[in-house]
């Protein structure tokens, strides 16, 4: 079966919604593949979600197409022409641009170096992480040295030093695994390689973890929706 037969589109997603989330709707129809879920800077979100067969595939647009889901009524249809691949920007950096409108990320020399992240992150677990500190106008995680590393920029100077006393040694959690990082101030006259690794590929890693040791049915006995 073609991946096209087997990938769902799923629009008018929550703009705060998480991967888990998104799993906790579709996990009861079938075994899932991959998850890659889009949120842009302005709502909604939306997400592709692979299953491995596409009968399961059908099931979902069945049971969740027009489904109300926090206030927002899912649109679930198949992919057409299968998977659409954004930009790396979409994937792996955000930014806050004036108005709400798109156009080149929006940097700041206010920046901060975020180093000892878990391979699961994204830019925006990094950005909530890290707008504990103040207003953040870019994230952007990518692969260094064997590690995840990430890059934040703050408006302003005294959020960025404040991210730095607040933030360093703090524990980083996601909805799959929490570690302790490092921040400190971004060295400009250093390179760093940015390498994000491939989303698709952290997104069948995370699949494949959580359902280890536990199947999709042993799961379903959870509240889901129906």
């Amino acid at each position: 079966m073609s991946r096209a037969s087997r990938t769902l589109y799923v629009g008018n997603l929550p703009g705060d919604i998480r991967v888990r989330e998104v799993e906790d709707l579709f996990y009861k129809y079938g075994p899932i593949v991959d998850i890659d879920l889009k949120i842009p800077p302005r709502p909604p979100g939306y997400a592709f979600v692979e299953f491995e067969d596409a009968h399961d595939a059908k099931y979902a647009i069945r049971g969740l197409d027009g489904y109300n889901f926090d206030g927002c009524r899912l649109r679930v249809e198949l992919a057409h022409g299968g998977r659409r691949h954004s930009s790396p920007v979409d994937r792996y950096s955000s930014y806050s641009g004036s108005s709400g409108s798109r156009g080149p990320p929006k940097h700041s020399d206010y920046r901060v170096l975020v180093s000892g992240l878990p391979s699961s992150a994204s830019w925006q677990d990094l950005k909530d992480h890290m707008r504990r500190a103040g207003d953040v106008c870019f994230s952007q995680v990518f692969r260094d040295h064997g590690g995840m590393t990430g890059i934040v920029d703050y408006t302003n100077y005294d959020d960025m030093k404040y991210a730095i006393k607040k933030l360093d040694d703090s524990e980083f959690r996601n909805a799959f695994s929490r570690a302790y990082i490092r921040v400190r101030e971004y060295d400009s006259r250093r390179s760093y390689s940015r390498s994000p690794s491939c989303s698709s590929h952290v997104s069948r890693s995370r699949s494949r973890s959580r359902s280890h040791g536990r199947s999709y049915s042993d799961r379903s006995r959870r509240s889901t929706p129906p």
